[in-house]
């Protein structure tokens, strides 16, 4: 677990499937990643949708990666759901997306110097022309879009210095779950700054693949955008975590138990 996430105990959150995620709107998430930026110290930000939580709720290991993050937004909306029925009646989806627009918009502003790890070599660029178009004053100071195997320590050690020399204080990490919520957890002690995973975020903002329409985020059907998109991929994990989500909500709104939970 990471040494500083006592940091933001302040924060209220709530238990789902065994893992504790902070009710936030996306005002606030955005706002503390900003904070934790400027302080010389590790921190990562997992943006945790069904597929998260679920993987948690099996693995020990995993759960522990996610349990040691400083922030951890709901990016789901049955993430979101589980919040509202401990006691959060108005919370919002934070989808991982938006919040690193949001956090590049404020970046821009401050002039906080960000950094990209992930996505494809290919669309890399695409990404970086996009958000300065977008953010015409946002700092990009590194980029690396590293290979599917694991980094040689050799190589880690290089790209390590890099980022470090380049002055980043914000590292967004798109490896997908649950690979860049592992990353960052094994990572995150060696590097000074927020780690911040977004997942799909850069092949969407890169324009490599198309983002739901906003009335289907709005109305939380994201996910039947991306099932309908990549049926061969997506089926099977959203049958077997959707319906464990399902029962999740289910106990909630049944169980008398059911009450606010706040660190």
């Amino acid at each position: 677990m990471s040494p500083n996430q006592p940091v933001l105990r302040d924060l209220p959150s709530g238990e789902v499937m065994g893992t504790r995620v902070n009710a936030v709107t996306m005002e606030e998430a955005s706002e503390r990643v900003l904070e934790l930026a400027a302080r010389p110290e590790s921190h990562y930000v997992v943006a945790a949708a069904t597929h998260a939580i679920g993987v948690g709720a099996e693995d020990p290991s995993f759960c522990e990666a996610l349990r040691g993050a400083s922030l951890l937004v709901p990016d789901g909306l049955p993430v979101a759901l589980s919040l509202r029925l401990q006691g959060f009646p108005d919370q919002p989806r934070v989808a991982g997306p938006d919040l690193m627009l949001e956090v590049c918009r404020l970046a821009a502003q401050r002039g906080v110097p960000i950094g990209l790890f992930g996505g494809q070599e290919s669309s890399l660029p695409k990404l970086e022309q996009n958000l300065k178009t977008w953010f015409p004053a946002l700092q990009i100071a590194y980029s690396f879009s590293p290979p599917f195997r694991p980094l040689s320590d050799e190589e880690w050690a290089v790209e390590r210095a890099k980022i470090l020399g380049s002055g980043v204080r914000l590292l967004f990490v798109g490896l997908g779950c649950p690979k860049q919520e592992k990353w960052m957890a094994a990572h995150s002690p060696e590097l000074p700054l927020v780690l911040l995973g977004v997942g799909a975020a850069f092949d969407f903002h890169a324009g490599v693949v198309k983002r739901a329409p906003k009335w289907m985020r709005r109305v939380g059907l994201e996910w039947l955008h991306r099932l309908l998109s990549n049926p061969r991929r997506l089926f099977a994990r959203y049958l077997r975590y959707n319906s464990l989500f399902l029962w999740h909500l289910l106990k909630l709104r049944f169980s008398s138990s059911a009450r606010v939970r706040r660190s």
